[in-house]
């Protein structure tokens, strides 16, 4: 068996607004969190979330959210990354609870993790289109934070 290893590539720092909850929908709750922007930064590439995108979630009844988030990034060059980042995040009852009243909780007590993927013109970042990354991600009342790494 090969040993995989991770890649540090960036780390997001994603503002977000109030999540809209659309209510049930077949068993789950549907719900959506507007990205309002943020920041970027990482070893090769840095620049700026930009407004617009969105968290698309489905919440069940055990706790866990599966997630879907589209946004566009934009580098200090100019270049555009569009990112699609699915995942899941689920923590106790309790600890989601305060969560979602807007408390500041330990990242350490709420399981998130994604498998993004990256679409881009840019010819110095093809590399991005290229490759597996896992994303570590913590959530906060105003601002998810997402360190993606590449799987070599």
């Amino acid at each position: 068996m090969v040993a995989l290893t991770l890649e540090p590539v960036f780390e997001v720092h994603a503002t977000v607004g109030a999540p809209e909850d659309i209510g049930p929908v077949a068993g789950v709750s549907r719900r959506l969190i507007p990205i309002l922007g943020g920041t970027f930064e990482g070893p090769q590439l840095r620049g700026s979330v930009l407004p617009g995108g969105a968290d698309h979630q489905l919440v069940r009844e055990d706790g866990l959210t599966q997630l879907e988030a589209r946004y566009l990034l934009q580098t200090d060059a100019g270049e555009k990354i569009y990112v699609i980042n699915r995942g899941i995040r689920y923590g106790s009852a309790a600890v989601l609870a305060r969560l979602n009243a807007g408390e500041r909780v330990d990242p350490s007590l709420i399981y998130f993790r994604t498998t993004p993927s990256f679409e881009t013109a840019a010819p110095r970042l093809q590399w991005l289109m290229h490759s597996v990354f896992v994303g570590v991600g913590e959530r906060y009342p105003a601002e998810v934070v997402v360190r993606f790494y590449r799987v070599p």
